[in-house]
């Protein structure tokens, strides 16, 4: 049984080699401590037993710790800019349609609205957050 021990190490290290997603270290560390129960018992339950409870557990432990660790901050682009800002609907909204432009900064933007409601052309709007190519956008009767 050692030797199956050492195959699943090796296979769950070359999986997670080429994924790089914390997909199966988890099984090379339950791998491991089945390997060093091997050396003690040839009980092939208690193996499996060890194999699984050691993988969960420490997939229940590290996995947290491991991804705020490994946590991408966020990645501002320039496009952020526009967010907060005023723009003028120069193409009627409209969420059903899939249509809509607004002009924010000189630059003509596809927009859609917040709630669905249909914001006519030349309407002042707020930028609220961009989705994909499109800026959300919200009607306020303040502005």
């Amino acid at each position: 049984m050692i030797w199956v021990w050492v195959a699943v190490i090796a296979i769950a290290i070359v999986v997670e080699v080429f994924s790089a997603q914390l997909l199966s270290i988890w099984f090379a560390v339950g791998g491991i401590a089945a390997l060093a129960a091997s050396f003690f018992t040839d009980n092939i339950a208690i193996q499996i037993f060890l194999f699984f409870a050691v993988s969960i557990v420490s997939l229940a432990i590290i996995y947290p710790l491991a991804k705020k660790v490994l946590k991408t901050d966020y990645v501002k682009t320039n496009a952020d800019r526009y967010i907060g800002k005023l723009a003028v609907v120069t193409e009627e909204i409209s969420n059903i349609d899939a249509k809509g432009q607004v002009k924010v900064d000189n630059q003509i933007w596809s927009a859609r609205s917040q709630n669905g409601e249909t914001i006519s052309e030349g309407t002042k709007v707020n930028v609220l957050r961009i989705e994909g190519v499109k800026l959300i956008v919200s009607a306020d009767e303040n502005i």
